[in-house]
């Protein structure tokens, strides 16, 4: 650490102290005092904090690209801790992937009524070779610790922060000032917080009251100003908006409100002609798993349809959205609902099925609240103890929930961004703001899946899902994605808001007794089919 102190002294650099921590752990001196001094000469900044590291993500990997091969793999877990792109390769699986268990250990599974020995670490770096094209851009990490008041605070504190620097390039905000910093004269002014409470006010005007690091403010929108009035009401508590009116430091009457917003100045075309799928919720292990229908898809996957022979040989990856096991325990009852009753076996079993899928087509799997890990989200990838058989799968890739993946990349092209998310925050939304409860949203994810993506956040509201407060909250959609897709609501839908590709996967099971007394009305076996090089869209029916 001294050092490297020393180290930016000499260049007249100041480091912040996570960013010290971070680099000080790494035994590669050499390569973090040219990454120092690249960066040095990047930005003309003289204090560098990690937060300039993520806001920087191309530019810095373009850096690090510059060095060695060796000094590059030295660096990974920096790069990681950083949030900085990971390649998939041999070793880097090792470092994205956070598992439960050692995988260089040897474990022992029974199997077929004996016992035998496997070394996991081999087949996992064997199987990794198959993912060169596609890489993890977000994977947070499960993190487990004694969680106190401090750790929401800081949570919020920094979702503020991040969703402030987004907002503030919206032109839209001029005179734009801290709460505690308003005076006691009206004055046009813009402001930014985060939405504490929201009530309507004997009048029926909508009354807020918003906070920033600064102060609290009162914000009232008149029932009178009709567009506006309907844009208030589906702003969520705990969101971060920008707002423009007449006030001061006792109130602020508004006359614009400016949402995050999530957009895309155009569609983006591959320069390869192929395909990607989308599916979930498969949950195998239940009664009502249709397991016929999923068999026809992979008979189809394996070109055995005829007639669509063109069409199959330009899939290339499969991306499962969560909830691939039935679970136990999931529900009251649940247990009447499954032929297997043992999470362990309903992954060998799952594993089997996935296995006879041709080895070409990348299957990236993200879990839901049906798997087999916490359902704290952010969720890990799928726990080893349990799904052991497909860390055996060589063409199986596990991510966590919610992810960021590229895929596609080639030279001269960046690939495209999928936003993975199952949706347990979905149901929340649907049933609290009142557009989306008139519009019926339960039915159409596609409608809840824009709302998030004007609000840049997949579950601002503090109790619409169960979430662990990390530093860097893992819902904040910090880069906006070129696809974001979901499952967990049972439903198929596809559809662009602001030039970005909203899919959601419907089920592999069919209706159950705890479906219908909660009202769902679920679709079954649709696969969505995307190119990546025509952008078009087909719905493959396997009901």
């Amino acid at each position: 650490m001294n050092e490297i102190v020393q180290f930016c002294l000499e260049k007249g650099l100041l480091l912040d102290k996570e960013l010290l921590n971070l680099f000080s752990e790494n035994s590669d001196l050499e390569s973090i005092k040219l990454i120092i001094n690249k960066f040095k000469h990047f930005t003309n900044k003289r204090v560098i904090t990690k937060n300039i590291f993520t806001e920087n993500k191309d530019s810095i990997n373009n850096l690090l690209s510059g060095l060695s091969q060796e000094n590059q793999k030295k660096l990974e877990k920096l790069k990681i801790k950083l949030g900085l792109t990971i390649k998939i390769s041999r070793e880097e699986n090792f470092v994205a992937e956070p598992v439960n268990n050692n995988l260089i250990e040897k474990k022992v599974f029974e199997e077929n009524n004996g016992i035998r020995e496997e070394k996991l670490k081999n087949e996992i770096i064997t199987k990794i070779n198959n993912f060169d094209d596609v890489k993890i851009i977000g994977n947070y990490p499960a993190l487990s610790k004694k969680l106190e008041v401090k750790d929401f605070v800081t949570y919020f504190k920094n979702r503020f922060s991040t969703l402030k620097n987004i907002l503030q390039e919206h032109s839209e905000l001029d005179k734009l000032v801290s709460i505690g910093k308003m005076s006691g004269n009206r004055q046009i002014i813009s402001i930014i917080g985060i939405v504490s409470n929201k009530r309507i006010t004997k009048n029926k005007n909508i009354l807020l009251e918003v906070e920033d690091l600064t102060g609290k403010l009162k914000v009232l929108i008149n029932k009178d100003k009709k567009e506006l009035y309907k844009k208030a009401e589906e702003i969520p508590l705990d969101s971060v908006i920008g707002f423009k009116g007449a006030g001061n430091k006792e109130i602020l009457f508004v006359n614009e409100i400016i949402f995050p917003e999530s957009r895309l100045a155009f569609r983006k075309k591959g320069i390869v002609d192929e395909n990607v799928l989308f599916i979930g919720d498969i949950h195998v292990g239940s009664k009502f798993f249709m397991e016929d229908n999923f068999l026809k898809f992979i008979n189809y996957l394996n070109g055995n349809v005829p007639g669509t022979e063109d069409e199959i040989k330009k899939i290339k990856y499969l991306f499962i959205l969560g909830d691939l096991v039935a679970g136990v325990g999931i529900h009251p009852g649940q247990e009447r609902e499954l032929t297997i009753a043992n999470v362990e076996d309903q992954y060998i079993h799952a594993a089997k099925l996935l296995n006879k899928i041709r080895k070409d087509i990348k299957i990236i799997i993200s879990p839901g609240n049906h798997d087999a890990v916490r359902i704290m989200e952010p969720q890990p990838i799928l726990d080893e103890k349990y799904a052991w058989s497909l860390y055996e799968i060589k063409n199986v890739l596990l991510i966590g929930n919610p992810s960021i993946i590229n895929i596609g990349a080639k030279e001269g092209f960046s690939g495209f961004n999928i936003l993975n998310y199952h949706g347990y925050s979905y149901h929340y939304y649907s049933g609290n703001i009142s557009r989306l409860i008139v519009e019926k949203a339960v039915h159409k994810p596609e409608i809840i899946m824009e709302y998030l993506l004007k609000f840049r956040h997949l579950a601002p509201t503090h109790s619409s899902t169960l979430y662990f407060p990390s530093e860097e909250d893992p819902f904040i959609i910090r880069d906006i994605p070129d696809i974001f897709v979901s499952g967990h609501t049972h439903k198929s839908a596809v559809s662009y808001y602001n030039n970005v590709l909203i899919v959601s996967s419907s089920s592999w099971e069919s209706l159950t007794p705890f479906q219908e007394k909660m009202g769902n009305e679920p679709d079954f076996c649709k696969v969505p089919l995307f190119n990546l090089k025509t952008r078009a869209v087909k719905i493959l029916d396997f009901e």
